[in-house]
């Protein structure tokens, strides 16, 4: 995974009111801690954070403050919850050659057999691997999995260095039988049904209940044979 330099200014401003005024600024407030060091209160440019985050949540970046540089990841970013924008970064401080502890993205890489339905458990596993080599992602190839089938967390090939934290015998992903038509229009009578929508027969269930009737009638007619005369 490549680095991503950014910019990052000291702050001695704390609290909704800078909040505010550093958004408006196009800066996010931020902290960086690790390894022992006291905690740095930082403005970033929100630009900059942004398009650093475009190579994926665990990338690595050089942060330049006050002529130094520090190795970081974003521990937890913090979004606005309507407006397009971040409102809090925290920024852990690493080392090359050191440890992490981190989530990846697993992505599923082809189709599976017909008549099969995907149910992914997980889209992301945990592992333990180098700061300055953490894998964007992990391919899992789904090509031609029949239903009943499903791929452990454990079964994960991982790239070389890379540990795996999640527990082996997780289930990533397992393939289910696509439901057949009867059993699509089942449930959504019965979720109709469940929030008061009452839907018109169908033409063949008109056409079934007309039959029905029509038999009963013939039945409880007098002038239908009765079971002396059949006899």
């Amino acid at each position: 995974m490549a680095e991503v330099r950014i910019t990052a200014q000291s702050r001695t401003e704390f609290g909704k009111g800078y909040a505010r005024r550093s958004r408006k600024a196009g800066l996010v407030p931020a902290v960086l801690y690790g390894h022992g060091e006291d905690v740095r209160h930082l403005s970033l440019s929100a630009r900059e954070f942004s398009k650093a985050l475009k190579g994926g949540s665990n990338t690595l970046l050089t942060v330049a403050i006050d002529g130094e540089t520090h190795l970081a990841l974003p521990k937890a970013v913090t979004r606005h919850p309507l407006r397009p924008e971040f409102t809090h970064v925290d920024l852990l401080l690493v080392r090359r050659g050191e440890k992490v502890t981190v989530e990846v993205v697993v992505h599923l890489v082809g189709e599976p057999a017909p008549d099969t339905v995907i149910n992914q458990e997980m889209t992301t596993l945990t592992v333990e691997t180098e700061a300055t080599h953490i894998p964007e992602s992990f391919d899992v190839s789904i090509q031609g999995r029949h239903v009943g089938q499903q791929i452990l967390a454990g079964e994960v090939i991982l790239p070389s260095g890379t540990t795996l934290v999640t527990e082996a015998d997780n289930m990533v992903v397992g393939f289910l039988a696509a439901p057949t038509a009867e059993e699509l229009d089942a449930e959504l009578a019965e979720a109709e049904a469940e929030v008061g929508i009452e839907r018109d027969p169908s033409d063949e269930e008109v056409e079934a209940a007309a039959e029905e009737e029509a038999a009963a009638e013939q039945a409880d007619s007098p002038d239908s044979p009765s079971e002396e005369s059949a006899s």
